[in-house]
Formats: structure tokens, C-alpha cells, sequence
């Protein structure tokens, strides 16, 4: 399994698919042994929506996105020259294409199924002159699998729409720095450095913030993942053990009927079996007292024949 392919296959998805899409990856890189693919794609992290809409540009709006860092070259390099008016001429060139582009992550991220707000607009534009004002920012992004919004440097004049490149006396000249009440320039200059690093402290604390805060929903959207699938098996099983049951009623209702008519039929059949007994002895009775007669009808026939036969004998023999 390519890691770097299911990278891009996951970035692609709307950052509520993209957990349970990267565990099934994960599972799948497992069961297939591949132990290094697993633990590459079990680190990725599910990007913020504005850093998701920033890498729909990358995919969906290339010839667009593309022209973003010539122009952040082209900025950079009249800031590093001092040309005032060529910058301030990029600046308003910067202007309309990051407020291009923010708009057509909008409309990529309608398209994709999952509207974005304006403050989530309003990140993407932070992440897009990020990428105007600082290369490695500019390859980061372009790789399309951006977790979070990027931040411009700090200190970088003219990469944010608040900044504008002030005119010039002549061109080629920088513009006069602007007069300032009290202190020595000196002086100025170091409360404006120490102004930059609280600020940079102050963006780091609030980026060290954000990644746990990241970090501890990934965790709990892990842990609910966990529980719904849990959820989804317990109830299949205790569906299967109600159909069980109502199988089983089913079938004890069937042997309880069954039994219900054999036992009905068995009474039957004794009162059948006592009436047939009954009439058995009656007729053994009978049978008994025809014989018993006929023995003595018999019996008699017997004795009147030999008696008979005598009488004369005995008539003749007194004569």
C-alpha cells in the first residue's frame, strides 16, 4: 500500500469522513502486513476546515492556484528591491487574487458537500498570504495536505491585506519612515522587535494551543468512533438474539399447541381404550356364561340319554 496515495485520498474527503476513512486504511495495511504503511498513515491528522478548503484550491483550481507563487516571488522580490511602486502595484494584484481564490475554495467546498462559513473564508485567505510571502509555506501548501491554517512571518511588510507598500519620493527610493513622538529611532526600532517576538510568542502559545486542542479531538473523535462501532455490533448481536427468541417462541408456541392436541387425542383414546376394556369384559362375561350353559345343557343331554337306554332293561327284565 502507498502511504503517500492514501494521503491524497484522504485529504480529498471532508475532514468528518476523514477519521473513520484513515483507521479502515490503517486496518487494511495491517491485515496485509504492511507495518510501515500503517504507522505513516495512522500519524496523519484530520486538517481544520479552513486548512481542508485551502487544499481543495490545490486540487480543484490549479491553474489558478499555480499563479500564486509567481506573484508571492514577484512580492517578495520588490520588497527585497524597495520598489515602492511595483509593490504597491502587486499588493492590489495580491489583493484580488487571494479574494479570487478564497471565494473558489467557497465554491469547491459547497461542490464537496460541506459549506464553509466566512470566518472560515477568512483562514483560508490568512493561509493564502502565507503562501505569497514565504516559499516553504508556498511548497507546504501546494502538496495539498494541509492540517492547519499557515501564518505569514511575522515582521514581513506587505503579505497581509492590512499592509500596503507607502509611495516613494522617486522611484527605486524607499518611502520615509514615518515621524515618531519621543524616542530616539534607535529606540523605536527595538520596542518595534520586541513588539514582534511577544507577538511571535504570542502566536506560537496560541498555535501550541490549537495543535492539542487538535490533537485531544482527534483523540475524542477516535474514542466516538470507537463507541459507535462497539454500538453498531452490540446492537446487530442483540438484534440477532431477539430474532432467536422470537424464533424460539415461535417454535414453543408450535410444540405447546402440538402438545395441547396429542394430549387431547391421548384422552381420547383412553376413554376409547376403558370403553373398548369395558366392553371386552361384558363380552368375556357373556362369552363365559354361554359357555357355562352350554356345559350344562350338554350335561343334561348327556344324562337323559343314558338314563333312557336303562329304563327298558330293567321293564323287560321283571317280566
Amino acid at each position: 500500500m502507498d502511504a503517500d496515495d492514501v494521503a491524497d485520498e484522504l485529504y480529498a474527503l471532508p475532514p468528518s469522513e476523514f477519521i473513520a476513512a484513515r483507521d479502515a486504511r490503517v486496518a487494511e495495511a495491517r491485515r496485509a502486513e504492511d507495518a510501515d504503511a500503517a504507522a505513516r498513515i495512522a500519524r496523519l491528522r484530520r486538517p481544520s476546515l479552513a486548512a481542508w478548503a485551502s487544499n481543495l484550491l490545490v486540487r480543484g483550481a490549479r491553474t489558478e492556484a499555480a499563479k500564486l507563487p509567481e506573484l508571492g516571488q514577484a512580492l517578495r522580490e520588490a520588497h527585497r528591491t524597495l520598489d515602492p511602486e511595483q509593490f504597491r502595484e502587486l499588493s492590489h494584484q495580491q489583493h484580488r487574487v487571494v479574494a479570487a481564490l478564497s471565494r473558489r475554495a467557497g465554491e469547491l467546498a459547497a461542490e464537496a458537500g460541506q459549506p464553509v462559513s466566512e470566518t472560515v473564508l477568512h483562514e483560508v485567505e490568512r493561509t493564502l498570504h502565507a503562501v505569497l510571502a514565504d516559499p516553504d509555506a508556498a511548497e507546504e501548501w501546494a502538496r495539498g495536505r494541509l492540517v492547519k491554517t499557515l501564518e505569514a512571518p511575522v515582521g514581513f511588510a506587505g503579505m497581509t491585506p492590512e499592509s500596503a507598500a507607502a509611495p516613494a519620493t522617486r522611484r527605486g527610493a524607499p518611502a520615509a519612515p514615518p515621524a515618531r513622538e519621543g524616542g530616539t529611532p534607535s529606540r523605536e526600532r527595538a520596542r518595534d522587535r520586541e513588539r514582534a517576538r511577544e507577538r511571535k510568542r504570542t502566536v506560537d502559545r496560541a498555535r501550541s494551543a490549537a495543535e492539542e486542542a487538535e490533537a485531544e479531538a482527534d483523540r475524542r473523535q477516535r474514542e466516538l468512533d470507537r463507541a459507535e462501532q462497539a454500538r453498531q455490533a452490540s446492537t446487530a448481536r442483540a438484534a440477532e438474539a431477539t430474532a432467536h427468541v422470537k424464533d424460539l417462541e415461535t417454535r414453543l408456541h408450535e410444540a405447546r399447541t402440538a402438545q395441547r392436541e396429542a394430549q387431547a387425542q391421548a384422552d381420547k383414546d383412553t376413554t376409547t381404550v376403558r370403553e373398548a376394556d369395558r366392553a371386552a369384559r361384558q363380552a368375556r362375561k357373556a362369552a363365559d356364561t354361554a359357555a357355562a350353559g352350554l356345559r350344562r345343557l350338554s350335561g343334561s343331554e348327556e344324562a337323559g340319554e343314558e338314563t333312557g337306554e336303562k329304563a327298558p332293561g330293567r321293564r323287560r327284565g321283571g317280566g
